[in-house]
């Protein structure tokens, strides 16, 4: 049997954590990371070019579909888009400015942490959708946009090294380390669904230019965020560390209200 679901992983920010952007300066790194999935039937999954499109207007591109590129109402029209399709869309929101210059001294070891939440979010969501998902084995297939300097073989050994350990809270028989694969971002649709809803988070907590940030998009995806309940912290918009522990500007408060 084949895969049951299909995950598609993209991020927005740098996992850099030294000199942080300043409002109307030019250069610096982001204050967040945002790595964000969208996970939906593998049986759906050449629909996504369709769902793609149709957040462009109904009219396909040569380098497809990047949010950060689009215009502020072509942001809220792909947003309203995705938010009616048959997907979950999963968030770990990383605050570096709370995160000690060196606590994280390897290369990739903040993203290997940040992303370790995120399979974890995405095992539960499988398990949890498995009655209603019924073809299938059960697994979900793991696709990340490839980014540079990533080495996906060490990332796969990581999740091997976490297999080992019982605390973790990963459900593991939906999740096919062997299988994970990384791709570039304009080979596939999912990928480009994975960067609109990565980088509709992070307008909603990193400060642009001007030193504002817009939470509609995140708004508008909220009837696709994974929850429990009436419970979002937990699943679909994981933060680190919890809101309650880091100073918030009034845009970002007005966007962790909207998911309390």
């Amino acid at each position: 049997m084949g895969y049951s679901y299909i995950a598609y992983i993209d991020e927005s920010g740098d996992d850099g954590l030294g000199r942080f952007r300043e409002a109307g300066a030019v250069g610096g790194q982001s204050h967040w990371l945002i790595i964000s999935a969208c996970v939906f039937r593998h049986s759906l999954d050449l629909q996504a070019v369709r769902w793609r499109d149709e957040m462009l207007g109904g009219r396909a591109r040569k380098k497809g579909l990047h949010f950060a590129d689009l215009q502020h109402g072509q942001k809220i029209f792909a947003s309203q888009c995705l938010a009616r399709k048959n997907l979950r869309v999963i968030n770990v929101l990383s605050n570096k400015t709370t995160i000690a210059e060196r606590t994280y001294r390897n290369k990739n070891q903040l993203y290997f942490y940040l992303t370790r939440y995120l399979i974890e979010r995405i095992s539960w969501l499988c398990r949890d959708y498995r009655r209603l998902v019924t073809e299938g084995d059960g697994r979900a297939k793991i696709v990340f946009s490839r980014r540079g300097g990533m080495s996906y073989p060490d990332f796969k050994d990581y999740l091997l090294r976490l297999q080992a350990d019982s605390s973790v809270q990963i459900h593991w028989p939906v999740i096919d380390i062997d299988g994970i694969e990384a791709l570039d971002h304009s080979t596939r649709a999912g990928l480009q669904l994975a960067d609109a809803a990565a980088s509709a988070f992070a307008a909603a907590v990193e400060p642009d230019r001007f030193g504002n940030a817009e939470c509609r998009y995140a708004e508008i995806l909220k009837p696709v965020v994974y929850c429990r309940g009436a419970n979002y912290f937990s699943y679909g918009v994981k933060t680190v560390p919890r809101f309650e522990d880091m100073q918030l500007s009034s845009d970002q408060a007005r966007f962790a209200a909207l998911f309390q």
